[in-house]
């Protein structure tokens, strides 16, 4: 079992991450002492008095003892001064862990802070990372785990996975996992590597549609669309990405006409490179015009799916009769 501190505070404003090491804490708890060895203190019941007072009582239960307070961010100095003689003298086999949820001006008292310190505990500050520091955050969990994550690649890792570092750190554990990532010996990871891994099935064929649309490419567009459709993805969600895609393309090809060079356009493209080279290549080998009928040959499309007028036609059959005539 793992050994135990006299006293923890665990603040910050990532109230996800302080749920999740409030939950850990309480499993490693039960185990230890099982339900009978916790006390909680929760919303009016979470007093400095009360805990003082708690911290002080005789107990006759065995193992560990173990308090979780929550909400010690609503405490004042005047408060953590009632509890303070009581941290100094916690009694053998006592564990008492403060959990505080910061939010705006709504801090942890400094005195708090000190008073745990005091006694020998252990303060731990869970702070939000802020989205454009995300990939660098990513990366320093991802060398935690034996990942030599690239920054492209992590730039793509939150793009896949969104910006909760909760999920961020999942997906890093479940590379590591997948890759057999060792401290001695760290796993190398690219940013197509991380594209190709992070993304869903569905996504990457959706992804591989849009592109064989930009390419011209209706044969590969056709096939993709029915694999597509017979695993179950909706025509309105096939038609997003379509169109995502090819409002990119045409920002692409604007950025070109106006005399940029390829290779500034893919500086500026939020994809990895090899990926970014291949879709300006294929713009290049269309025009303006074309990928503005394309896109609204897609809105045609989508008000046919949402009741338009059809003309008898189901929405699959108008799906790949738009496709050709993009790809034409």
């Amino acid at each position: 079992m793992p050994a135990f501190k006299p006293v923890y505070l665990i603040h910050g404003d990532d109230h996800g991450r302080i749920a999740e090491r409030r939950a850990r804490l309480r499993a490693l708890a039960e185990a230890e002492s099982g339900q009978q060895g916790i006390e909680l203190f929760e919303g009016e019941g979470a007093s400095a008095d009360a805990v003082a007072a708690a911290l002080s009582a005789m107990t006759f239960a065995l193992g560990r003892r173990f308090l979780i307070v929550d909400g010690v961010e609503r405490w004042k100095a005047a408060d953590v001064a009632l509890l303070a003689p009581a941290l100094a003298a916690i009694p053998p086999d006592t564990t008492i862990a403060f959990f505080g949820r910061e939010e705006g001006r709504t801090k942890v008292p400094d005195a708090l802070v000190e008073a745990v310190r005091a006694a020998g505990g252990d303060v731990s500050a869970e702070q939000s990372v802020k989205p454009w520091e995300l990939p660098k955050w990513a990366a320093a969990q991802a060398a935690q785990l034996g990942l030599d994550l690239h920054p492209a690649a992590a730039r793509v890792l939150v793009q896949h996975v969104g910006e909760r570092q909760q999920r961020l750190l999942r997906e890093l554990e479940k590379l590591a996992l997948e890759l057999g990532a060792e401290r001695s010996a760290p796993v190398t990871l690219d940013a197509e590597q991380v594209e190709e891994i992070t993304a869903g099935s569905a996504e990457r064929k959706s992804w591989t549609l849009a592109d064989a649309l930009v390419a011209g490419d209706g044969a590969a567009a056709t096939r993709t669309y029915y694999e597509l459709r017979a695993q179950g993805e909706s025509l309105g969600g096939l038609l997003y990405w379509m169109a995502r895609r090819l409002r990119e393309a045409l920002d692409v090809a604007t950025r070109l006409a106006a005399g940029e060079s390829a290779a500034q356009v893919r500086r500026g493209l939020r994809m990895p490179p090899k990926v970014a080279e291949r879709f300006v290549a294929d713009v290049q080998r269309t025009d303006v015009p074309a990928l503005r009928d394309a896109l609204a040959t897609i809105a045609d499309v989508e008000l046919a799916s949402r009741g338009g007028m059809r003309g008898g036609l189901g929405e699959d059959t108008l799906a790949i009769a738009a496709i050709a005539a993009i790809a034409a």
